[in-house]
């Protein structure tokens, strides 16, 4: 894991440990991570936390309590243990999952160093430092199945490293509200397309099946 302490929201734990937020408040209600309250009142998870949490999502939910929690104890035993054996058939490469885990974080420290929200420029969303490409659109495209060539074709400020950047930022800082248009977010479709839909026919009162 990184060097340098850090608390994380539940939306940046969900980002770093590629699980959904739904499931890291999950895990939090279930008491399988431990969380502190943050300087602004909310839920705060620690690296170790972070490393539980995946660890509980990728094989402790097939654990029993009392397994998962000496699996946890060892690793808290010995934090620099690359292996730890979790029952009798269960080997667990803790090692793995934290060089996961800090490629994850420092990745989302990045993108924190290269976005930014500039009051005028493209409505006040986040974009990438010197530039007006607005980060949740780029993010959101990705989503939607686009490819990392059609993005870099649209936008030439934008790199394969950006595009990256701005889906883990993304997850990690989710939109409030409703979710801008196209319009809104200084964005215009090529073209659009209406398909009408088709009519189902009723049997008359009169026919049988």
């Amino acid at each position: 894991m990184a060097a340098t302490y850090r608390e994380y929201t539940p939306a940046e734990a969900a980002a770093v440990s590629g699980i959904a937020v739904k499931t890291v408040h999950n895990a939090i209600d279930k008491r399988i991570v431990s969380t502190a309250t943050s300087r602004t009142g909310g839920r705060a998870l620690t690296d170790d936390d972070l490393l539980h949490l995946k660890l509980w999502y990728g094989v402790g939910s097939i654990l029993s309590a009392e397994r998962r929690k000496r699996l946890f104890d060892a690793i808290a035993d010995d934090p620099k243990a690359e292996t730890v054996r979790a029952d009798d058939y269960l080997i667990v490469d803790v090692a793995r999952a934290r060089q996961q885990l800090a490629a994850r974080a420092d990745a989302l420290r990045e993108a924190e160093a290269a976005i930014h929200s500039v009051k005028g420029v493209a409505g006040g969303d986040a974009v990438f430092k010197g530039t007006r490409v607005p980060v949740r659109a780029i993010a959101g495209m990705r989503a939607q199945g686009a490819a990392v060539e059609e993005l870099l074709d649209g936008y030439p400020a934008l790199t394969t490293r950006m595009i990256e950047l701005a889906e883990i930022w993304t997850a990690a800082h989710p939109a409030r509200g409703r979710p801008k248009t196209l319009s809104e977010q200084g964005l215009r479709l090529k073209e659009s397309k209406k398909v009408p839909l088709k009519s189902v026919s009723r049997p008359s009162a009169g026919s049988h099946s």
